[in-house]
């Protein structure tokens, strides 16, 4: 008859493990000898070792009893369910490791590599980090609500970028990302962003748009820039004076007939 100790040493395990199949009901407790000691026998020993292969194959212990007591048919199947959630588990580890790779490269946390690859144009063109962070952040937004749109609208952003006029003006808008309401650069600015709005207007008349954003993730979109960009209410109000309104989604303001109420 063999103690705990001597049963653990036996099967390979640990005592703390033999006690913890205990509390699962997985492994018989004998009663105490007279010592005060629970001893075991051979047919524990051959129990536990079956247990134990179990759980390492990753059998969930809460199976283990049921494929303990099984038939051949009913076995196999079970093994076959087990085979099949771990096959599952390996390809979720699978994509943590690559979400993991993509970090320790770098790259922001819940940002499509589309989206990072773009920041780094960004950072070659010389951007200011703090535009380059606002790019970061709307485009976590965005993914997280649009994951299907990203690459058809990075591809847009990249031909913005090779847009020599519109690169200049993300570069003039990165410098005054800190400036106050009453900087007096900012009419130019709005002068330059509604001309620009205006000949992309003008070439996408007729067009439709395939990829709409909501108006709730606009005005998120909206908010986070407001939120980096101090002035943003200002430049809001410049463009509103110019005919524009918005930002994520610049739109046309509508004018009032003459003479209607």
């Amino acid at each position: 008859m063999l103690t705990i100790s001597q049963l653990a040493a036996y099967a390979g395990v640990t005592v703390r493990a033999v006690r913890h199949y205990h509390a699962r009901g997985l492994l018989p407790e004998p009663e105490r000898d007279a010592s005060g000691y629970r001893r075991y026998d051979a047919a524990a020993v051959v129990e536990l070792v079956r247990i134990r292969t179990l759980a390492g194959a990753g059998v969930p212990l809460s199976r283990v009893r049921e494929l303990l007591t099984a038939g051949e048919e009913e076995f196999a199947a079970a093994i076959e369910d087990v085979d099949r959630r771990l096959r599952a588990e390996i390809r979720e580890r699978q994509r943590h490791r690559e979400q993991i790779a993509r970090l320790a490269a770098g790259e922001s946390l819940a940002l499509p590599p589309e989206a990072a690859a773009y920041l780094g144009r960004m950072r070659g063109f010389g951007f200011p980090d703090r535009l380059i962070e606002i790019e970061r952040d709307s485009w976590i937004l965005l993914a997280a609500q649009m994951p299907a749109e990203v690459p058809v609208f990075m591809a847009i952003k990249h031909a913005q970028l090779d847009d020599e006029t519109l690169r200049r003006l993300y570069l003039d808008i990165g410098d005054l990302i800190d400036c106050t309401p009453h900087d007096p650069r900012l009419p130019a600015l709005a002068d330059r962003v509604a001309a620009f709005i205006e000949a992309v207007a003008v070439g996408s008349e007729g067009v439709p748009d395939d990829h709409p954003v909501s108006d709730e993730l606009v005005a998120l979109l909206d908010a986070a820039f407001v939120e980096f960009f101090p002035c943003a209410p200002q430049l809001f109000r410049l463009l509103e004076e110019r005919g524009w309104t918005g930002w994520t989604n610049i739109r046309r303001l509508e004018t009032t007939p003459a003479g209607s109420r």
